[in-house]
């Protein structure tokens, strides 16, 4: 399969409940796609040199950080940055530097526990012609920014930008290669996790057992993660955003210019918020709205998926093998025939593992977010026909972040922390029933025909505060902004773009398509608008358009 994605699942590996989707940039689908993973990130280098920088702070300083912002970087070789399988491929390529960035544990006591930020950096290759840096956040929660801009280094050195500007990516607290890092469960627990029997969902008894599961997760996240509750109190957007400015001045930038994919478009728009004068330009690209509550963002994820679904039937339909038959109408009705008996009778993978039907469905899932993977979902269900499950489990291990010798990655871990601190929890049960039953008609194909149940997921249980709300941003004066909205988005909707555009008073530019973010992916159009406007602070025309 390549390369692993970085999709996870709010509901720890178990489909009990409707699942609200992470929300990851399509750069590390395409990445997906790939077997050539050194040739995304270049040849391996000797030992980079290690150089010290440091610049005089830019633009206000809040109170009592004076030290956080005059800070010095240390760059140097990445591959010690490396915290998993991906990092491993990817960060040994010549044109990389990283450093670590220190930053409060605690904003409220910026003299006391300090954490660090991993960074990456891709320098211009015009210095006469350096605009600044390019932070980049490739979504999530819990993505990793260092490894999307290693990533994204081929595509990046064959756009006008790379001489324009440094490319920077970072790990926000708590995630990949910044210290700590939120972890809940160890390798073997995960496995064990998603290997366990399912009980039936609709019994007390079933119920009864998975908000215990999701109580003893809560508290394994405070048991696992270096400094316990304060690190997990500290974990949210909120906090990254504060993270953000203070890299933007060490950096030497007066103002920031900004890329956030899916999620980042919460984590850029937050930042505007705090610091609207520090903003030179953004581009929020898969927009999350920050105005909609989780029943309704999990509803509207619900409508994206069955949606990329149906698109995928169609094709499938025109393929010389069609895994879901060649009547699309009737797809959904072949794909829950073939998924169904997963949720009693597992099939063999080969490894000594066995597909249940939670890892069937995620694999699709993952598949799903990019037609560059629409192959491997058809293949991955002829197998399935046949008793293996081989590709689908593989398919799955990208989503969960699995590393080829059984460890994961923390960005699962990190998607829950985040996503705990940054909202109030669903607690109420009649909200929770109906919000069950909302998603299974938004997407027939994840219904799995068991009655729908009130369960409460990890947040339930968090140990600490949530530290914001959704609401909407009012940022009076904010500089020109561009959102770019896919119209078959299966993760963010489109509409969710035009509503974030408004709510900023941004410029839009609609791509029509059926993935998950669009720019620096290979389209001419958006590519052309987006660092045109990045470049010369120029927005595309009212009603601009482009299509695949």
């Amino acid at each position: 399969m390549g390369q692993r994605t970085q999709w996870h699942d709010q509901q720890v590996n178990r489909l009990r409940r409707p699942r609200l989707l992470p929300l990851f940039c399509l750069a590390t689908v395409l990445l997906a796609a790939t077997s050539a993973c050194t040739d995304v990130a270049g040849s391996p280098s000797a030992q980079t040199p290690r150089t010290t920088e440091r610049h005089a702070p830019s633009g206000p300083v809040p109170a009592g950080l004076a030290g956080f912002y005059d800070q010095a970087l240390t760059w140097g070789g990445c591959q010690s940055y490396a915290t998993d399988d991906q990092g491993q491929q990817l960060f040994g390529a010549a044109n990389l530097q990283c450093a670590r960035l220190t930053v409060p544990l605690d904003y409220t006591q910026p003299q006391g526990k300090t954490i660090t930020i991993g960074v990456l950096r891709i320098k211009a290759t015009d210095p006469s012609q350096r605009i600044g840096s390019l932070l980049m956040n490739p979504g999530g929660p819990g993505g990793s920014g260092m490894e999307a801009a290693a990533g994204m280094s081929q595509t990046w050195a064959s756009s006008a930008l790379s001489a324009r500007f440094d490319l920077v990516g970072f790990d926000p607290r708590g995630i990949g290669a910044s210290q700590p890092a939120v972890r809940c469960l160890t390798g073997p627990q995960t496995d064990a996790q998603r290997a366990s029997d399912l009980d039936d969902d609709s019994s007390p008894q079933g119920v009864a057992k998975y908000d215990a599961q999701q109580r003893t997760y809560a508290g394994d996240c405070v048991t696992n993660t270096p400094d316990g509750k304060a690190m997990l109190a500290n974990v949210g957007t909120v906090d990254a955003a504060k993270d953000l400015d203070i890299l933007r001045s060490v950096l030497g930038d007066k103002q920031l210019t900004y890329l956030g994919y899916s999620y980042g478009t919460l984590l850029g728009t937050t930042y505007a918020e705090q610091f609207p004068k520090n903003v030179r330009a953004m581009i929020l690209d898969g927009a999350v709205d920050p105005t909609e509550d989780p029943v309704a963002q999990l509803v509207g994820q619900g409508k994206g998926f069955q949606n990329a679904f149906n698109q995928f039937a169609i094709w499938c339909a025109q393929q010389p093998s069609c895994s879901v038959g060649t009547d699309p109408s009737n797809a959904t009705q072949v794909f829950r025939s073939l998924v169904n008996p997963l949720l009693s009778s597992p099939v063999q993978v080969g490894d000594g593992r066995q597909l249940w039907y939670d890892d069937a469905t995620t694999g699709v899932i993952q598949a799903l977010y990019s037609e560059t993977l629409w192959n491997d979902l058809n293949a991955g269900l002829q197998q399935l026909k046949q008793g293996n499950g081989l590709i689908l489990m593989e398919l799955a291990d990208n989503y969960n972040g699995r590393n080829n010798n059984g460890s994961y990655s923390n960005e699962q871990d990190a998607f829950t922390a985040v996503r705990c601190v940054d909202g109030p929890p669903v607690t109420d049960p009649t909200t929770l029933l109906a919000e069950a039953q909302q998603y299974r008609a938004a997407a027939p194909f994840l219904d799995d025909g068991r009655p729908a149940v009130a369960e409460q997921d990890a947040c339930s249980y968090w140990p600490v505060p949530p530290t914001d709300q959704p609401h909407l941003p009012n940022v009076p004066g904010l500089a020109p902004t561009l959102v770019i909205s896919t119209t078959n988005d299966p993760a963010t909707p489109y509409q969710s773009g035009v509503n974030l555009a408004n709510a900023l008073h941004a410029g839009l530019l609609t791509y029509e398509s059926t993935q998950h973010t669009a720019f620096l992916q290979g389209n001419a159009c958006v590519d052309k608008w987006g660092a045109n406007y990045l470049m010369n602070l120029t927005l595309p025309p009212t009603g601009t358009r482009c299509s695949s």
